[in-house]
């Protein structure tokens, strides 16, 4: 983490990241679910019934509907599954840390008439269900998280793919053109547009 640019403090169990939390001052809080003595709910719960609203992010290999809502019930800003690259936990951590203390804007995303449940792993658009692979949910999830942005593909690939980017493959392009079709075919507005030489970008028209 501080190659990125933070100061982390370190806890090997969920006591001693208990008494972290309480005496220091944290613009975020990394929990892991399966902490040996506290475990990462028990150590959200007691942060939140002292009142302590600094946010917290939940690395877990736990991948159920019911883990990620107990997770976010008991007031946890965002979860992210294991495993996962190191760029996506940045990633996460920027946003929320953009956000600032408290936003817990982080179970549904919305740009335009776009809708995606994070919780439920579900899409929708102008209300109608849609269908997306694991693949095609991460990388909406990621345009939609840094919309407006022109996202490169070696940036991409590395957030969703979890790869250095090669030019000589066109699994980025696949993957975008089947999501289009999905997301896009139909629509008198198209939401994700290709920025020749740059990357894509997922926005919506202002009168939209």
């Amino acid at each position: 983490m501080s190659e990125a640019g933070f100061v982390a403090d370190l806890a090997q169990n969920g006591s001693d990241g208990l008494h972290l939390a309480l005496q220091g001052e944290y613009d975020l809080v990394i929990l892991d679910v399966m902490l040996p003595g506290l475990d990462g709910w028990q150590v959200l719960q007691s942060l939140r019934n002292r009142g302590l609203q600094m946010p917290v992010l939940f690395l877990t290999a736990r991948d159920q509907v019911e883990d990620r809502v107990k997770g976010l019930e008991l007031g946890a800003d965002d979860y992210l599954v294991k495993p996962f690259s190191f760029t996506e936990l940045l990633a996460r951590v920027r946003t929320i840390l953009r956000r600032g203390r408290g936003g817990t804007e982080t179970n549904t995303l919305r740009v335009a008439d776009l809708e995606l449940d994070l919780l439920r792993r579900r899409v929708w658009r102008g209300g109608r269900r849609i269908d997306l692979t694991a693949k095609e949910f991460g990388l909406l999830e990621l345009l939609m998280r840094r919309h407006g942005e022109v996202l490169p593909r070696s940036l991409i690939a590395s957030q969703v793919w979890d790869m250095n980017f090669d030019s000589d493959t066109n699994v980025i392009e696949v993957a975008m053109r089947s999501l289009r079709l999905k997301i896009d075919e139909g629509q008198d507005v198209k939401l994700i547009q290709t920025v020749r030489g740059m990357g894509y970008v997922l926005e919506a028209p202002e009168s939209v």
